[in-house]
């Protein structure tokens, strides 16, 4: 199914008490669950990683679609260069019957607004090739491969203009 959502009644929600077990419930195509880790991991590392994890509900009125899952503000790699400091997209699981709406593209977008309102640089974001990849859903959003690995993921950045990924 295609088409638009329209984006009056989008939003990011914080994960409470009253829409966990409706985030928890989101689950991917099983064309995509070795693409993309469960909900369940992604709130166990918010969790553990909570001074950079940025965890919100993908909501369409009160309904919850999706999950979304940002960090902020991170050393990327310490060994190599500590001042190389980022942030971007480290999950983003739509339900399988809400997939093809325009979910991703909002979450991605609401996601991007917010690191832009945080004065962050670039974002950056990685994903697995291969079938059913995301990748042709971050390239038409404008990211772009940057040659980097990370985990065996391929990684790609966009810059936070006022245009992107909107």
């Amino acid at each position: 199914m295609s088409g638009t959502v329209p984006s009056n009644a989008l939003r990011l929600a914080p994960v409470t008490e009253q829409n966990l077990a409706a985030v928890l419930a989101v689950q991917v195509r099983p064309d995509q669950r070795h693409l993309v880790s469960p909900v369940v991991k992604s709130l166990a590392e918010a969790y553990v990683h909570g001074e950079v994890a940025w965890p919100r509900a993908v909501v369409d009125g009160t309904e919850v679609v999706g999950f979304v899952m940002a960090f902020l503000d991170i050393v990327w790699d310490q060994e190599k260069d500590p001042d190389d400091r980022r942030s971007g997209i480290w999950r983003l699981n739509i339900d399988a019957a809400h997939q093809g709406r325009g979910y991703g593209r909002f979450a991605v977008g609401a996601v991007l607004d917010e690191l832009r309102g945080r004065g962050a640089g670039p974002a950056y974001v990685s994903w697995d090739t291969g079938a059913h990849s995301p990748e042709p859903f971050y390239l038409g959003l404008g990211f772009r491969p940057t040659g980097e690995l990370s985990g065996g993921q391929r990684v790609a950045v966009l810059p936070l203009d006022a245009s992107s990924a909107r």
